[in-house]
């Protein structure tokens, strides 16, 4: 089952380094990062980027962007608390995870506040819409449930490559970037240059991305999404941005910025530090363990026909 592959996978995730460690180990401001074979940065290698930080600033802290290491040692301790008292599968992880190591309070740079920006009337009912068809047809055939459920596609293989408590190892070549995604093993193919984008007409779960450098920084720009892969309510014209950078031995930093008028007021950003994980990616069989779907599904069969029944 799910939810016990979660587990395994948990125990793989390593911890955050603290900024004091990532900045000890850059060796400065000198430090120039591996190329590969074409001159270009070189981010091959297995990375996580497992975390405390929610995406958003907990309203609690105001306009604080930044905590001490006092402080972040303290909201960690809390948080972990407050998931193992949950007893969710998923809360073992936090033992093993820290806050991102710039100690920012929330992965969202921008706004300033750290927050979503404002949504608009067309995502309000898009997201109204979608809650609707998930209480009025939970289960009528396989397509009503999640894509996690149905083995498809995990949220956390992108993009954005939000965390979880994923692994991934990327692979670089001078015309391509594969990112592969321990969890269900999603592969993103990413060409390199000034190649164009697919017709609008042609939609995938993953989008259309397309890489090219700007200097020593990869930049991935993705268009093409579908309406089955939303962002907090995006909509299938969302156009992604994501910035790797390698600023250190032991980081690369990870930006995407969101840019949909249709869904948002503003474009927003956020930023996500990557660290070395232990490779190599585990096995995860997912369709061959997946009795959840099938359990769903004949549950739901079972109380529509208790429901016919008691009609009689």
């Amino acid at each position: 089952m799910l939810s016990r592959r979660r587990l395994l996978l948990a125990a793989t995730c390593l911890p955050f380094r603290t900024l004091a460690q990532s900045s000890a180990s850059s060796a400065g401001s000198a430090w120039i990062p591996p190329k590969s074979a074409d001159g270009h940065p070189d981010f091959s290698g297995y990375w996580t980027n497992v975390t405390l930080t929610p995406l958003e600033r907990p309203r609690k802290l105001g306009d604080k962007a930044f905590f001490t290491p006092a402080e972040a040692a303290a909201y960690e301790r809390v948080t972990i608390m407050e998931h193992r008292q949950e007893a969710t599968p998923d809360s073992l992880w936090n033992g093993r995870a820290h806050v991102v190591s710039t100690l920012r309070t929330s992965l969202i740079i921008d706004p300033s506040d750290g927050r979503l920006p404002r949504p608009t009337q067309a995502a309000l009912r898009r997201a109204g819409e979608a809650r609707a068809a998930r209480r009025d047809h939970p289960a009528d055939g396989p397509e009503d449930r999640q894509l996690a459920e149905r083995c498809i596609l995990w949220p956390t293989a992108g993009p954005p490559m939000l965390p979880g408590f994923d692994k991934y190892q990327i692979v670089e070549s001078e015309n391509y970037i594969a990112i592969v995604s321990e969890i269900m093993h999603q592969t993103r193919v990413i060409p390199l240059g000034n190649r164009p984008h697919l017709p609008e007409s042609v939609r995938q779960w993953l989008g259309d991305s397309r890489g090219h450098w700007e200097g020593g920084t990869l930049v991935v720009e993705t268009t093409n999404f579908t309406d089955k892969t939303p962002l907090h309510s995006s909509s299938k014209d969302m156009r992604l941005t994501e910035r790797f950078t390698r600023t250190a031995p032991d980081t690369i930093l990870y930006q995407f910025t969101v840019n949909d008028p249709e869904s948002f007021a503003a474009p927003w950003t956020a930023e996500i530090p990557m660290h070395p994980a232990e490779g190599p990616l585990a096995e995860y069989a997912c369709q061959e363990n997946n009795e959840d779907l099938a359990r769903i599904l004949s549950g739901a069969r079972a109380a529509e026909k208790r429901e016919a029944e008691s009609q009689k």
